[in-house]
């Protein structure tokens, strides 16, 4: 008695499924034939302009410019030796607090006034609020983080 019932249930699910396959080839054969009658045949064109701009119409030939491929940078452009950048890494600040009991603060750049978190692992001499402090920039989990701390 199980087993004809097993057998039952298998053949319902696959009647089930050709009806379904069978509904959904309907439903295409309908849109093919709507969109036949409304003039919608296959996918429209479209274009990309010469500044990278999906269009409806062809690009004018005239625009075309001619590239070499060797001219394609890929990434970051590597610098020349007359490119180098001098970089001074010492840095001029005041700290704007310090909580010595809990061993960080915050100095602010004379430069361009930005704040940066200091720890007591990056302090060379001994500071306080309104000191005036030379420092380096190093990168922390948060942002850049003020050490090499020493007091000017």
């Amino acid at each position: 008695m199980a087993k004809s019932q097993q057998t039952f249930n298998k053949s319902e699910k696959e009647k089930k499924r050709l009806k379904k396959r069978e509904d959904k080839r309907k439903k295409m054969l309908a849109r093919k034939l709507d969109a036949k009658e409304h003039g919608k045949i296959g996918i429209p064109m479209a274009y990309v302009d010469f500044n990278g701009n999906l269009v409806d119409t062809p690009p004018d030939p005239t625009m075309k410019i001619e590239i070499e491929a060797d001219s394609i940078v890929l990434g970051i452009p590597k610098k020349e030796e007359g490119d180098v950048e001098e970089f001074d890494p010492v840095r001029n600040g005041k700290v704007s607090f310090f909580d010595s009991s809990k061993g960080f603060g915050f100095i602010i750049d004379s430069e361009n006034q930005e704040k940066y978190f200091c720890h007591v692992s990056g302090l060379i001499d001994e500071i306080f609020e309104n000191d005036k402090v030379s420092f380096e920039l190093e990168r922390g989990m948060k942002g850049m983080n003020a050490v090499r701390v020493k007091k000017i």
